[in-house]
């Protein structure tokens, strides 16, 4: 099979009929083989209703159902467990993402050899201050940690090769964030497409200003298991010394001055009477607790490596 279509959805009953019959008659045009795999996130109106429906009507579409709602991530994950075409498409189901890029996001993954292909919504549709000028604020921060020179990394429309999403596991709210998982699985060939954006036809955004709170969290989650996931020491065992190093100073330094102090008869405050050395010592405390989380982390990140699954490819000279 040519195409797998993972589209996750949330009360988008009016867009559904409209979105399956536009997706087929690209498909049809181009001759491509498909499944349309429509991952209802727990929907309250009648959109597993209308899948129903057109499964009669169009064979390829395929319908899975959360019994509640768990998130866009969580259906991604699905959808992409279940996907079996060559190159799998992400969209939304609102008909803010055109159909009429597949056939183009396809040939650049089959021909140019890339792992991923981003589409890039360069004039857009959305509110400006509600969603433009966040996008490009939030976009500009995740190209500066991740290091991946994508314009819109939020865009619902991407493509895959089918090894990729195999190889990732999208959990929590990281759908923002399937470039920086595929590269650090080792997908290192990220392109990029501009493509059409369309208004919002049916409904309203599911997704309010908790998106950028949430968004800039799970940038600092991904960033930090990225960097030092199999290496916890390295920054609590760091960060630990450090601060037992500074809290041990402090207190040498505040006795060597009492000492220093008495053997010239010259007056001194007692250092226990100097809230300085109860502050190095809290210090010097939190830097051993911090040492030991890395101790422990290191211990459950070794004991984790004996069941991890590693990516391989292999040559096998055919």
């Amino acid at each position: 099979m040519d195409i797998s279509i993972v589209v996750p959805l949330y009360n988008e009953e009016e867009s559904l009929s409209e979105l399956a019959a536009w997706i087929n008659r690209v498909m049809t045009l181009h001759n491509l083989s498909h499944e349309v795999i429509m991952v209802d996130d727990g929907s309250s109106d009648r959109s597993w209703a209308v899948i129903q429906e057109l499964r009669k009507q169009y064979p390829a579409i395929r319908g899975i159902r959360f019994r509640r709602n768990y998130g866009k991530s969580a259906a991604l994950q699905v959808g992409f467990t279940a996907a079996s075409g060559d190159v799998v498409i992400t969209m939304d189901a609102d008909l803010q993402d055109s159909p009429d890029e597949i056939p183009e996001l396809f040939r650049m993954i089959k021909e140019e050899q890339l792992d991923l292909v981003s589409g890039w919504k360069k004039k857009r549709y959305d509110p400006l201050l509600t969603k433009r000028i966040p996008s490009k604020l939030y976009n500009f921060t995740v190209r500066m940690v991740s290091g991946i020179k994508l314009h819109d990394m939020n865009c619902g429309l991407k493509a895959y090769r089918n090894n990729v999403v195999k190889s990732v596991e999208v959990y929590g709210e990281m759908h923002r964030y399937i470039p920086v998982l595929a590269k650090q699985a080792g997908f290192r060939k990220i392109g990029e497409k501009i493509v059409q954006h369309h208004e919002r036809k049916y409904g309203s955004s599911k997704f309010g200003w908790s998106r950028f709170i949430n968004g800039f969290l799970d940038l600092l989650s991904v960033t930090f298991v990225s960097r030092f996931g199999k290496k916890p020491m390295h920054f609590f065992g760091t960060l630990g010394t450090l601060m037992f190093f500074a809290g041990g100073v402090i207190a040498v330094v505040l006795v060597a001055n009492k000492i220093w102090s008495q053997t010239h008869m010259l007056r001194y405050r007692p250092v226990t009477d100097q809230p300085l050395f109860y502050i190095a010592l809290a210090i010097a405390i939190i830097g051993v607790q911090l040492f030991l989380a890395g101790f422990i982390g290191e211990l459950v990140s070794r004991s984790a490596s004996d069941r991890n699954t590693y990516i391989i490819e292999e040559d096998t000279g055919a």
